[in-house]
């Protein structure tokens, strides 16, 4: 299959190889431990191997004719033959005939699917794993394999989408395939920009302990807030050296590695100190490990080298604010809503600021432009109950509170299967950690 991966090797070395990975999952697991991308290629044929349902025999509802009934199990038989001694071409027409007697013939349309997938056919793959999904709808599997083979066709939007359906339905126990999936859900959410989903979907397979050249390039893209894919970042990419070292900066702060971390990001400031977002993301790192004074200088350096960058304000404003000096912060809040008018955070943030230094009105359009512009996003229906209490807007103040404890509570189950939010937006407004629910309106 094409992978993201570069790899250098004789057409022979790859076929040896492709039929290394067909006989098992010990060979799967290797192929992982080394390359993430190759996996779903060692999925998808380990899994051949592995009936994804019941049995043809069992599985299809009878044939019309005792004729027909004794060809299918016969064609059946013959294609899992093939596919098992690994007759790859054989077995794609014996699955092929097999669909058309049967074209409820789920586990046919799935094994046909990953033939197509390992033979690099992922336009084929696509369309009998989706063919599978349909007939399937309480498993996870064929909608993530058909993501995957979506992301090979630059099918990027879809891929996405499917991937995230599959996960949300499930695929029981396979960490293979999870792993597979998360990997290419960081990517995906790159190309997307929701870079800090794909930082923290990324940073689990390094807390995990896997660690591999394209997943460190992956994390350093994320960080530096950069759509590409590792593939574009080849060894005479001009900024390679910055965003491996960003992404192992990135890796040691996912398994916890704080110590090894920071050395990496000083040293990383330090030589590529007035690079875009290099500050920026050093901040974002000291920020999460709760050194606000080193965060806010970070942001400060961020500014000084780039004066229109928004998100460095957003960030200095929401430490003003968490740390109680709304005063302060209310500038920078002020101006990077002027600059990046179009980011639910930039209002959501001047919002608050504005409702935390007496500016009630105000504070309550910019958090009405923030509900229209992330209009799930809980924490903003928080404020703006509190908004329209003190404007003694009692009814508009009970809705909110009304549709942030139904939000929330959605939230946290989106949180728990790792969807994203708008982005850019916290989990929880961490700027008031003091403050209960929004009560009800007396």
């Amino acid at each position: 299959m094409k992978s993201i991966v570069p790899v250098v090797q004789s057409k022979g070395a790859a076929a040896a190889g492709r039929r290394r990975i067909l006989r098992g999952r010990r060979a799967f697991v290797s192929v992982l431990a080394c390359c993430l991308p190759l996996s779903a290629l060692a999925l998808a044929s380990a899994q051949r191997r592995r009936p994804a349902t019941t049995t043809a025999a069992t599985q299809a509802p009878a044939v019309a004719t005792p004729a027909a009934r004794q060809e299918f199990e016969q064609v059946a038989a013959q294609a899992a033959a093939a596919r098992e001694g690994d007759r790859v071409e054989e077995a794609i027409g014996l699955y092929r005939r097999g669909v058309a007697l049967r074209p409820d013939w789920t586990e046919g349309w799935w094994y046909l699917a990953t033939l197509y997938y390992d033979a690099d056919n992922y336009s084929e793959a696509a369309r009998a794993f989706a063919v599978a999904a349909r007939q399937q709808p309480k498993g996870g599997a064929p909608l993530a394999m058909l993501g995957l083979c979506e992301f090979q066709l630059g099918k990027y939007d879809d891929a996405l989408n499917h991937i995230r359906q599959g996960r949300a339905i499930g695929i029981g126990d396979n960490v293979e395939l999870t792993r597979v999936m998360r990997y290419h859900e960081g990517l995906l959410s790159m190309l997307r920009g929701e870079f800090e989903h794909a930082q923290q979907t990324l940073g689990t397979l390094s807390f995990e302990g896997l660690k591999t050249e394209d997943l460190i390039i992956a994390l350093g893209l994320a960080a530096l807030r950069r759509g590409m894919l590792p593939k574009e970042v080849t060894n005479t990419y001009p900024d390679r050296d910055l965003i491996r070292r960003v992404g192992l900066a990135e890796h040691f702060a996912a398994q916890k590695d704080i110590a090894d971390a920071e050395r990496e990001y000083e040293l990383v400031a330090r030589d590529y100190a007035k690079t875009p977002d290099v500050q920026y993301a050093y901040g974002r790192f000291l920020l999460a490990n709760r050194d606000d004074d080193g965060a806010l200088a970070a942001f400060q350096r961020e500014i000084e080298n780039y004066p229109k960058h928004a998100l460095a304000r957003i960030q200095i404003a929401y430490i003003k604010l968490k740390n109680r000096e709304p005063e302060a912060g209310l500038p920078f809040a002020e101006e990077a809503a002027k600059l990046y008018p179009r980011l639910p955070l930039s209002h959501f943030v001047l919002g608050r600021m504005l409702l935390e230094t007496g500016q009630n009105a105000r504070a309550v359009e910019e958090l009405e432009t923030a509900q229209r512009m992330a209009p799930d996003y809980p924490q903003i229906y928080f404020q703006l109950s509190r908004a329209y209490a003190k404007a003694n807007r009692k009814t508009d103040a009970e809705r909110a509170r009304e549709t942030f404890l139904q939000l929330n509570k959605k939230a946290e189950q989106a949180d728990a299967q790792g969807e994203p939010r708008a982005d850019g937006m916290p989990a929880g407004d961490d700027a008031a950690p003091g403050e209960a629910a929004p009560q009800k309106p007396e």
